[in-house]
């Protein structure tokens, strides 16, 4: 069986291998992309996932284009950490499938109502095409199988601010709306939250590019090097190979200039497994909310463990991973599609 997901992106490095793996995945059908502005704005979004489905030749997929701006906060992008068009250093080929004419909040809660219960809700990025959705459909969480979130801290360093994860610093009232209204469901149905406490011990380095690109049959053996001059190309045989390294490289070099190590936080990618393989992270159920008022706190996720605001569970927050379990799991999978893919 295979399950159905809706992918909420600001595509994005991570996000971009996030979507090479469910394109990768036998147990998982994307029916929809909808796109929102946060690593890059929204309309790159678009163009990106575009541009990754029809250098993959993946079936044709739905993208559609969601808010360009939260619903209240100024527009934040990052594209020091991702690079100018979201996928670092890989310029992939132009894109000639078209945008959906559909909004992304349509979309949402069309194909949940046309299949309750079935779908997997993924967001890797801001949530304001959810929240804008809920307004119209405050039914969604019962609609929906189950929300898969990256994004928020609570036992950890913030990497937007002290205390703030991007995700959720760029709209908190969003994330606030959502969390809000996904209250009340029935244990399994709770969403499941990947948080940075989690999502920065996935850390990608060079070789496991390199095991992908072997997987793939890859021509000459892929090295990143830290030594490497910045911005050094791929020489890669296989496509996917070739452009999802010039795109980890550029991620890379941002995380070394940030004294966190020649590596890259994988963060979507683990978001995305959890969408059809929740057992690969352990969870612990919390009630979580969204501070907006603080002049030093604002965006940031608070989890009550212990049950001290009188409130029942909103949340299953992932709290333990296994970093080579996973990274065997996606390489293998990536590397497979890479393969197939040419």
């Amino acid at each position: 069986m295979k399950q159905s997901i809706i992918m909420d992106v600001d595509t994005g490095i991570d996000d971009s291998l996030a979507l090479l793996y469910l394109l990768a995945s036998d147990d998982a059908e994307i029916l929809a992309i909808t796109c929102t502005s946060g690593n890059v704005p929204a309309k790159q979004v678009a163009i990106n996932n575009l541009a990754w489905l029809e250098l993959c030749g993946a079936p044709d997929i739905e993208v559609s284009l969601g808010s360009e701006v939260p619903v209240l906060a100024p527009l934040m992008t990052t594209e020091e950490t991702h690079g100018p068009q979201g996928i670092g250093y890989a310029e992939l080929p132009a894109p000639k499938r078209s945008l959906s004419k559909r909004h992304a909040t349509e979309v949402w809660i069309d194909l949940a109502r046309r299949h309750p219960g079935e779908i997997v809700g993924l967001v890797t990025g801001p949530l304001t095409n959810l929240s804008l959705a809920l307004r119209i459909e405050p039914e969604l969480p019962k609609l929906l199988k189950r929300l898969v979130v990256m994004g928020g801290a609570f036992n950890h360093a913030g990497n937007t601010l002290p205390t703030t994860e991007w995700n959720i610093a760029v709209d908190p009232e969003s994330a606030k709306m959502v969390f809000d209204a996904f209250s009340g469901l029935p244990a399994d149905r709770r969403p499941i939250i990947c948080a940075l406490d989690v999502t920065e011990q996935i850390e990608m380095k060079p070789e496991h590019i390199a095991k992908i690109a072997e997987i793939a049959g890859s021509t000459p053996v892929e090295v990143i090097a830290e030594s490497d001059v910045d911005g050094t190309l791929s020489s890669a045989s296989n496509k996917v190979v070739k452009y999802l390294s010039d795109a980890v490289r550029f991620y890379m070099e941002f995380h070394v200039s940030h004294d966190q190590g020649f590596l890259a936080h994988m963060h979507d990618p683990f978001a995305a497994a959890m969408a059809i393989h929740p057992e690969l992270g352990e969870t612990k159920a919390a009630t979580v909310d969204v501070e907006l008022a603080g002049s030093l706190t604002r965006g940031q996720t608070v989890a009550d463990w212990r049950g001290m605001w009188g409130r029942e569970p909103n949340a299953d927050i992932v709290v333990k991973v296994d970093p080579p379990r996973f990274f065997e799991h996606l390489t293998q999978r990536v590397g497979d599609y890479a393969r197939r893919v040419g």
